[in-house]
């Protein structure tokens, strides 16, 4: 198996999902099931294919749609020759850090042939969000939106649009990106840049080989956001309140500098009452 250190893509990804405003009777919350099948498929891309990780044979992998107060099920099994572990970026995951899904800090990662089930609730939040994976640079390919509607009978906070749909943003290299990242290692320097940009893994009709996938959204409403940018010889002061017991990693989101150190965990304890102790692990989780 392969191991490494925990490392993520510079993929800049964002997921804008545009949602129309209808008024829904009561309903109890839902059971939503997924299964991600961890495979490596041809996918071409700037006139030339290439072997690459995805989720069901799909880049970027499929969108999770649930509401608010859904538990929701990913059964995820690995058919790759890279150890997998994927994270729900922006799922706060309340008293279940099992489920967070950065590798080798809340979970090992799940190896090959074999699959781990995450199981969560999503509550408080609303929103479009994204998952991807959490272990060496996969996440230049593994990743998807995750788009959590409000209850029913709920309406949304903005004006009724006339369409919806999601927009991810990430890169494209034409090489291999792990061996990409082993000769920056090997020379002590940052890896090569992506060849392309992409929306929802196309690079635009400017390039050679692409299709034409028009695409308008709207900028209006602006995201909450779990990721802050500090300009050089800048400065940024992060507060929380340590109400959700569990590992929570923290590093930065630019992948060159998670490889040079960038990176932490808060460790919280469990409170004085049940509702702010950590749930027991699953029966499946990953093993090391």
């Amino acid at each position: 198996m392969r191991r490494g250190n925990i490392s993520h893509s510079t993929i800049r990804l964002l997921c804008v999902c545009l949602i129309v405003g209808y008024v829904f009777t009561p309903a109890e919350a839902k059971v939503k099931k997924y299964r991600f099948d961890i495979q490596v498929k041809n996918v071409s891309r700037l006139c030339q294919a290439k072997p690459i990780v995805t989720v069901n044979g799909k880049f970027p992998g499929p969108a999770i749609y649930a509401r608010e107060g859904d538990r929701v099920l990913i059964n995820v099994t690995n058919h790759a020759q890279y150890n997998m572990s994927i994270h729900w970026h922006g799922l706060k995951q309340y008293r279940n850090g099992w489920a967070d899904g950065p590798a080798y800090v809340t979970q090992c990662p799940v190896q090959t042939g074999q699959s781990y089930t995450y199981d969560f609730n999503v509550t408080g939040q609303r929103g479009t969000l994204w998952w991807h994976a959490h272990i060496f640079w996969l996440r230049a390919t593994v990743y998807g939106a995750i788009v959590i509607r409000p209850k029913q009978g709920t309406p949304y906070p903005f004006p009724q649009p006339k369409f919806e749909f999601n927009l991810v943003l990430g890169e494209w290299w034409n090489d291999d990106v792990e061996e990409i990242v082993k000769q920056g290692n090997k020379l002590g320097l940052p890896p090569k840049l992506s060849d392309v940009h992409t929306i929802n893994g196309k690079p635009g009709p400017l390039f050679p080989c692409s299709e034409k996938h028009p695409a308008r959204f709207n900028l209006v409403d602006p995201p909450e956001r779990n990721t802050v940018g500090v300009p050089t010889g800048g400065w940024t002061a992060i507060r929380f309140r340590a109400d959700n017991p569990g590992v929570w990693f923290m590093h930065c989101h630019l992948e060159l500098h998670t490889g040079w150190g960038l990176k932490m965990a808060f460790v919280v304890e469990n409170g004085a009452d049940p509702d702010h102790s950590l749930l027991p692990p699953p029966k499946d989780l990953p093993q090391c």
